[in-house]
């Protein structure tokens, strides 16, 4: 793989925190946003703005619904977002191994 191939790294997915996200996601399937939050370390606005990113993808879904009159909202990974993100990985494991 040469250096062209850079541009089969998704963009979307390539952020620190979308990134996060994925992994997260891809182990657990559906995490609720203050679980993600709290893993991730990080904001509520920060996590939102990359779960809107994800979801415009159409990588993560976001379910909101109610626990207790409590606002739940729910991320879950979608199979375009599983997809994705296995071609990421072959894509970043491919330039990588070219390194070695």
């Amino acid at each position: 793989m040469g250096l062209g191939d850079l541009g089969k790294i998704d963009e979307v997915i390539h952020g620190r925190l979308r990134l996060g996200i994925m992994i997260y996601l891809a182990d657990v399937e559906t995490a609720e946003f203050t679980e993600l939050k709290s893993a991730l370390e990080t904001s509520q606005g920060n996590l939102s703005v990359h779960l809107k990113k994800l979801t415009e993808a159409g990588y993560v879904t976001i379910d909101k619904s109610f626990r207790n009159n409590k606002p739940l909202t729910r991320a879950s990974i979608t199979p375009a977002g599983r997809r994705a993100f296995a071609a990421y990985l072959e894509a970043l494991g491919g330039l990588i191994g070219r390194q070695t």
